[in-house]
């Protein structure tokens, strides 16, 4: 599989300077998201972080429009594997940060500070992220089996 983006092995400073544009392949615009993402978490300066949040915003404001487009012809065999893979991409916040994701959107939106088409949004994510929260704490954790009780995620796995 190539390699769709030369940006990560790039410092904070040069990640700013990347450049994409409309033209630029999905899978680049992730990959650039991707990289954005993990250095605004690694970084506690709030002039980088905010420079870094403006770069987010304008790969996923370039994605955003693309989603439900074909994949192009050229991106066709990379995205291609002879065998399944072994996992794929997933959200599994453990119960704790759930909460705090939950706690800090509600929050957030409890402020009133936001255009009115973000607050839909947010609150949107806060309405999901609960949902899953519910769920996942009320979610059976053991299975009966004629050998007795047993951790549902080890009948699974």
């Amino acid at each position: 599989m190539p390699d769709f983006c030369p940006c990560l092995s790039k410092s904070p400073s040069e990640l700013l300077s990347v450049p994409f544009s409309v033209a630029t392949d999905f899978t680049v615009l992730a990959d650039h998201c991707d990289r954005f993402a993990e250095t605004l978490l690694e970084n506690a300066d709030p002039t980088l972080r905010l420079a870094l949040c403006g770069r987010l915003a304008t790969c996923l404001a370039l994605l955003r429009p693309t989603l439900n487009d074909p994949i192009p012809p050229h991106l066709i065999e990379s995205l291609t594997v002879d065998t399944l893979p072994a996992s794929y991409p997933r959200f599994e916040p453990g119960s704790e940060l759930l909460c705090d994701y939950s706690l800090t959107l509600a929050q957030l939106l409890t402020g009133r500070a936001l255009l009115p088409k973000m607050e839909r949004t947010l609150t949107g994510l806060l309405c999901e992220l609960v949902w899953y929260f519910a769920a996942e704490l009320k979610a059976s954790r053991w299975l009966r089996t004629a050998e007795g009780v047993t951790f549902i995620d080890e009948v699974a796995a």
